[in-house]
C-alpha cells in the first residue's frame, strides 16, 4: 500500500521541481531580454547624440562659411568701390589740370603749340585723346591701353603726352599688370620729370611694388617722390603711407 504513495509523492515532487524550474528559466529569459533591451536603448541614445552632434556641427560651419562669405564679398565691394573712387579722383584732376595747363602762355602749356617741323593737329590730339579715356571710364581697360599706346607713338611731343603715358599704365595696372604698369609709369618718370604727372606715376609705381611684395621698392618710390615733388597732393599720400609701415 504505502510503495504507491511513495511513487505517487515522488512523481509529484518531480512535477514540482520541473515546474519551478520552468519559472527560473522564464525569468532568466525575461533578465536578458529586459538588459539586451536597455543596452540597445543605449545605444541608439549615443548614436542619435552624436548624428545631432554632428548636425549642430555642420549648422555652425555653414553658419561660420556664409559670414565668411560675407565678409568676403563686402570686402570686394569696398575694394572695387575704392578703385573706382580712386579713378574717379585721378580723371576729375587730369581734368583740371589741362584746363589750368590751357590758361598758361607758351609752347609748354599751350596745347596747340607746336615743335619746329611738327605737323600734328591739336583738334585731333585731342579727340584721340579723348577717346582713349573715355574708354578708361568705362572700365574698358584693354582697350583703352591700346588706344593710349597708340596716342604717345603718335603723338610723343604733345602736350598730352605725359598724361596719355600716365592713363597708360593705369590701364594695364586696372588689368592687374603691375609690372608692365611699372615699365609704363617710369617712362613718365623719366621722359615726362616735369610734368605734373611724374608725382602721381611716383606713387602708382609705389603701389605696383607694394602689391608685388617689393616692399623695399616701394619705400625708396615713396621717398623718392617725396624728395622730388615734396609739395605735391601726391607726396602728401607718399608720406601718410610711409607712416603706416
Amino acid at each position: 500500500m504505502w510503495q504507491p504513495v511513495r511513487i505517487a509523492l515522488l512523481i509529484a515532487a518531480l512535477g514540482a521541481s520541473q515546474a519551478q524550474a520552468g519559472v527560473f528559466d522564464d525569468e532568466e529569459a525575461r533578465r536578458m531580454i529586459a538588459d539586451h533591451k536597455i543596452k540597445n536603448e543605449a545605444r541608439f541614445d549615443q548614436q542619435a547624440k552624436a548624428q545631432l552632434d554632428l548636425a549642430n556641427q555642420i549648422q555652425r560651419q555653414a553658419e561660420e562659411n556664409a559670414r565668411l562669405r560675407g565678409q568676403i564679398e563686402t570686402l570686394n565691394y569696398e575694394l572695387e568701390t575704392a578703385k573706382k573712387r580712386q579713378q574717379d579722383f585721378y580723371l576729375d584732376l587730369d581734368t583740371r589740370l589741362r584746363k589750368f595747363e590751357g590758361t598758361g602762355t607758351g609752347s609748354e602749356s599751350d596745347p596747340t603749340a607746336l615743335t619746329p617741323g611738327s605737323v600734328s593737329d591739336p583738334a585731333e590730339e585731342s579727340l584721340q585723346y579723348e577717346a582713349a579715356l573715355n574708354l578708361f571710364k568705362t572700365s574698358k581697360y584693354k582697350e583703352a591701353a591700346s588706344s593710349f599706346n597708340a596716342f604717345v607713338q603718335k603723338f610723343p611731343d604733345s602736350s598730352l603726352a605725359a598724361n596719355a603715358q600716365y592713363w597708360l599704365g593705369n590701364a594695364w595696372y586696372a588689368q592687374q599688370n603691375c609690372t608692365k604698369a611699372i615699365e609704363v609709369q617710369s617712362v613718365v618718370t623719366t621722359k615726362y620729370a616735369d610734368t605734373p604727372k611724374a608725382p602721381d606715376a611716383w606713387l602708382a609705381i609705389a603701389t605696383c611694388q607694394q602689391e608685388l611684395g617689393n616692399r623695399t621698392g616701394a619705400k625708396r618710390s615713396l621717398e623718392t617722390l617725396i624728395t622730388k615733388y615734396p609739395n605735391t597732393p601726391a607726396a602728401e599720400s607718399a608720406q601718410q603711407r610711409l607712416k603706416k609701415k
